[in-house]
Order: structure tokens, then C-alpha cells, then sequence
């Protein structure tokens, strides 16, 4: 097995944005006026260059089809409620059609699943893998598949709407209730209304019909079994029609040759149906993987033993650690990273996915983050890429500094990239320069920071000992040698290799420092005589670092938020 198998570098596309060229989009702006991403934009040397930079997974968000406000009606798709979408584009988490893709994706809309094939193929050819979202926990409220395969029923067809709860429901009702809006979209004379009579229960678990604005409202949720409005009770005997009808959805797309699912909200779906279904799925390719999005430490232990997961999040634990040290707050402290792996994932480190940027979270580069302390990103990306064995993912864009700065239709300018809109990524589209992917229109802080994250790829993927070594923590002995407020060291190690990490977190000042490492350590390592070697410095491009200035005795000057690797030998 290849070292790049090791260790899964993730690259997440918001794919209606990923590919579009448009360069002065309208606020509201639809498809045509604003652009978006066709299959086709995914090319051979687009792939080329991902994959030359380092990634090994394309987690390519937003490709099944979902509600908007596009009308595709001429190609078989159904029209969706303007009241119901958020944005023009609409949510890529409201699927409406769980067998189809976008048709606004393709070139010939009338083709677009053969389009999409011939990405999958593309990016097969090129030595990557591709992640699809699977969205389990709800559907769009006017879900209606056009292309099912025969056999198949829509959810909610054989539902009994006059209950509740029903263990044979595919949704929760609210019998003698009319479902109501939180806001009216501007709608034509011909739409009318939107009307649902009972209103269903929405996405994230609001039994009301009225959920607000900042409810799921646009969604619907799915029933696995479990009646919420009775104390949760649980009826997974006999298995429940949604189990079967979502077995049948993943079927469906590993049968395409997708390598991988990433499951929205895993956790708001019970254990038991991951149990049920992930065996199955694997025994038609048992190398997919099942990336688990969840918040709850608590659930780590089944959702990996018993729901069979792969990987899971890690936004609670070494997110939000990291995300304290980079905007300094008082009171972080590098004790966090510790607890992380002692506390949440531990026993789970080499599981967990790794980020520190993916839609849902503000960009690091914006006022509501980082700001003006970009390069912070240097000691945290590095410790998220290194700290263990598992994956990492990178959110487009990331590489160059995204600030999400501009205001696009129904995401407003909350420093996030939006998701429900037709837009523009700024640096990202000046960085795909009309298909030349390259620096030329970027700025020299755009470039700089491009520089550190390919250099720190390849990194990661020449290393054995980050690939798959073991981690020794090494802040319970610092405790007089350095500032362990920012200072944060650790060990990864094989029998061939042995690297010391040291990463200051300050961000204006230098510290001067001596690394302990107990006999322990040593004897784990099973070296007690060894010498150290700087390998790499990872500074901002304003440091000036002279390697040669400090050498085997493990004494360091480490300047403001850098990285420092030193190798045994």
C-alpha cells in the first residue's frame, strides 16, 4: 500500500461555485446571470493540478439534485415553492430527487447524469477518489423523484398523514394543521401559495408549523423509527420503510462508482440504521468510506464500533481548540490540543477528520475569525495535517486566504462562502484564471499562503511517520522550558522515522526555547542517543529563518506563528 492511501487529504467543493467564471455577479442573481460550475469545468487538467498539489479526495458538495429556485421543468424536473428555497441556487442539504443530479450542472441538462459519469471517470483516470454528500436526516419539503428506478417508491407516498407517528411513516406529521412560511419569497402570479395540509414536522426536529427563519424550514425530517413526541420510543422491529428506502439511495450511487459518503448530521440518525446499512453498502465495494459529520464526543464510541463509521468530525474537539488559539483568545491555551486527544478522540485519534475550514464554518481569513492574524493558520493547519494519522480536509478557496467578504442573495455577509446562492469565490476564481490554475492574478500574501499549504502536503505525504506513526505528547514536561500558553510540541514516530513538532501560536512574539523529551519517550522510540536536525520551518514569508542557527541540542528560537520539525538521526 502506497503512503498516499494512508492518509486521506480532502479537498471540499462547494461545486455550484467551484468552476464559475462569472466575475460580476448580481445579488439574487440566477444561473444564467450568475454563472455556475458545469461537470465538464471538473477537466482532465483541473484534476491534473489537484491531484499534483496533493489531494487524494474530492468532497464535491452539492451535486444530487436539490430544491431551487431554477426552473428545469422542460427536462423532467419538478418546480420548486420560491417560499420554501433559501436562495436562487438553493440548499445543496434539501435534496428533492435522491436519484438524480443538478441539471443546472451541465452542459445538456437533458444528459446531466451522463455528464456527471464521465466526471466520476475523470477523476478516477486522474488518481483521485470523490466524496458525495448523503443527506439522511431530511429531504426538501416537496421532495418528488423523476428518474427512480422501477420498483422504487417516492418517500411519502404510503405514509398515513391523519398520525403523528407511524413506524411505516417516512415523515412526522402535525394532523389539523397547515404548514406556514416563516417569510414569503417574491413570488409570480402563477405560483400561488405554498400549501401543505398537515404540516410535516421540519428538518431539524421542529414539531411546529411554524418553524422560523432560522429553522430548517426549507426541509423535512425523516423517520427512522423513533417517535419523538412520545419520550422517543423507538420501533426498529420490523425494520422501518425509511431504513429500506435510503439502503436502496446508497446502493444506487456505489453502483455509479462514487468512492466515498459523507452523511450530513449523522448523529440526528440513529446508530442502529448506520449498523444496518454501512455493512451492506460495503459488501458491494468494501473500500468506500463513511465520513460521519457529528458533535457529540459522547457518541464517538458507537458511531465508530457500532454504526461502522470511518471517520468522524472533529469540530468539537481540535476545531474549536485551534480556532481559540489562532484569535488569541485569554483564555486559550495549548492544554486544550492535549485535552482533545485524551478526553474526545483519544482512543479515536486516527478517526477523527480534521479541519479548519468547510461550509458551515467562517472563513479563517475574515473579520469574524483570524483577521488580520492570517498566518495563524501556519502552526494550526500544521498540527491539524500532523497530529495524527487520520484525514484532513482543506475547503476550496482555504489555500489562498478567502475572506467571504461580499454579500450574495440569501447569504448575507456573515464570513461564510455561501451555499445557497450563484456567486463567486474571489480568490479561488482568480486562481483558476479561466483554466490556467495558477498565481498569476493572485496577491503575493494569496500566493505565499498557497506555497505553505502545497509544501505542507507534500510533506505530509513523504512521511512515514506522519502517515501512520505513533503520537507522544510532550506538554506534561515543558513545564519551566517554554511558554506552553502557545508553545505546543509532540513526537510522531516509526522505527524509520522520528520527527519533534514544535509550533508557537503567538502571534507577534518570539520565543526562545528548550524542548525536554523524558526517557520514556526515548524508550518508546527505542533510541536513547539520538541527535536532532531541523527539517523544516514553516514561517510567515516576512521571517527571515536561519536553519543553521540552532541544531542538535533541541534549544529553539521560534518565531511568531511558525512551525518547527525536527528530525532524529
Amino acid at each position: 500500500m502506497s503512503n498516499e492511501t494512508h492518509k486521506l487529504i480532502i479537498y471540499q467543493m462547494m461545486f455550484h461555485l467551484w468552476g464559475n467564471t462569472t466575475t460580476n455577479p448580481q445579488k439574487n442573481g440566477d444561473s444564467i446571470t450568475n454563472g455556475t460550475t458545469k461537470f465538464n469545468d471538473v477537466s482532465n487538467k483541473a484534476l491534473k493540478v489537484l491531484h499534483d498539489k496533493g489531494f487524494t479526495h474530492l468532497y464535491t458538495t452539492g451535486i444530487i439534485e436539490h430544491a431551487t429556485k431554477e426552473d428545469y421543468s422542460k427536462y423532467g424536473c419538478s418546480l420548486d415553492h420560491p417560499s420554501i428555497v433559501k436562495g436562487c441556487c438553493g440548499s445543496p442539504f434539501a435534496i428533492k430527487d435522491y436519484y438524480d443530479v443538478n441539471p443546472f450542472l451541465a452542459n445538456k441538462p437533458e444528459d446531466r447524469l451522463i455528464e456527471f459519469n464521465s466526471m466520476v471517470e475523470r477523476i478516477h483516470e486522474n488518481k483521485l477518489k470523490i466524496i458525495l454528500d448523503f443527506v439522511p436526516n431530511h429531504l426538501a419539503r416537496n421532495y418528488q423523484s423523476n428518474i427512480k428506478p422501477e420498483g422504487v417508491n417516492d418517500f411519502g407516498v404510503d405514509d398515513r398523514n391523519d398520525v403523528t407517528f407511524s413506524p411505516q411513516n417516512n415523515f412526522y406529521y402535525l394532523p389539523g394543521t397547515e404548514f406556514t412560511v416563516p417569510y414569503q419569497a417574491e413570488i409570480d402570479k402563477n405560483t400561488g401559495v405554498y400549501v401543505e395540509i398537515p404540516a410535516k414536522a421540519s428538518g431539524n426536529n421542529v414539531f411546529s408549523s411554524q418553524p422560523t427563519i432560522h429553522d430548517w424550514f426549507e426541509t423535512v425530517k425523516l423517520n427512522y423509527g423513533i417517535d419523538y413526541p412520545n419520550n422517543g420510543h423507538i420501533h426498529f422491529d420490523p425494520i422501518p420503510d425509511t431504513w429500506h428506502k435510503m439502503l436502496e439511495v446508497l446502493t444506487y450511487w456505489t453502483n455509479f462508482g462514487v468512492d466515498g459518503f459523507r452523511c450530513d448530521m449523522a448523529e440526528m440518525v440513529p446508530v442502529e440504521f448506520w449498523a444496518f446499512v454501512i455493512p451492506k453498502i460495503k459488501s458491494i465495494n468494501p473500500y468506500l468510506i463513511f465520513i460521519a459529520e457529528i458533535y457529540q464526543p459522547s457518541l464517538y464510541p458507537d458511531y465508530i464500533h457500532k454504526g461502522h463509521f470511518d471517520y468522524l468530525y472533529d469540530k468539537v474537539g481540535l476545531y474549536d481548540s485551534l480556532r481559540c488559539l489562532m484569535e488569541q483568545k485569554h483564555d486559550a491555551h495549548t492544554s486544550a490540543i492535549t485535552k482533545v486527544w485524551q478526553q474526545e478522540s483519544g482512543e479515536f485519534s486516527n478517526k477523527m477528520l480534521r479541519f479548519l475550514e468547510n461550509h458551515d464554518e467562517t472563513r479563517i481569513n475574515s473579520p469574524g475569525f483570524a483577521g488580520d492574524n492570517i498566518w495563524s493558520t501556519i502552526p494550526a493547519m500544521l498540527i491539524t495535517a500532523t497530529l495524527h494519522g487520520g484525514p484532513f480536509m482543506i475547503y476550496f478557496g482555504q489555500e489562498f486566504g478567502e475572506k467571504a467578504n461580499e454579500i450574495e442573495g440569501f447569504n448575507e455577509t456573515d464570513d461564510r462562502t455561501t451555499m445557497f446562492d450563484f456567486w463567486r469565490v474571489d480568490s479561488h476564481q482568480r486562481w483558476l484564471n479561466n483554466g490556467a490554475f495558477n498565481h498569476e492574478l493572485l496577491t503575493s500574501q494569496e500566493k505565499e499562503l498557497d506555497l505553505f499549504y502545497q509544501h505542507l502536503f507534500k510533506f505530509v505525504k513523504e512521511s512515514n511517520a506522519v502517515q501512520i506513526g505513533q503520537f507522544f505528547d510532550l506538554q506534561y514536561v515543558q513545564r519551566e522550558s517554554y511558554p506552553s500558553k502557545f508553545i505546543y510540541s509532540y513526537l510522531r514516530y516509526t522505527n524509520e522515522e522520528k520527527l519533534l513538532f514544535v509550533n508557537n501560536f503567538h502571534s507577534t512574539e518570539t520565543f526562545y526555547v528548550e524542548i525536554i523529551i523524558p526517557d520514556l519517550a526515548y524508550e518508546l522510540m527505542g533510541h536513547y542517543h539520538v541527535n536532532w536536525e531541523i527539517q523544516h520551518v514553516f514561517t510567515p514569508p516576512t521571517v527571515v529563518y536561519d536553519k543553521h542557527k540552532n541544531s542538535n541540542n533541541i534549544s529553539l528560537e521560534i518565531t511568531p506563528n511558525s512551525s518547527i520539525i525536527l528530525k532524529a538521526i
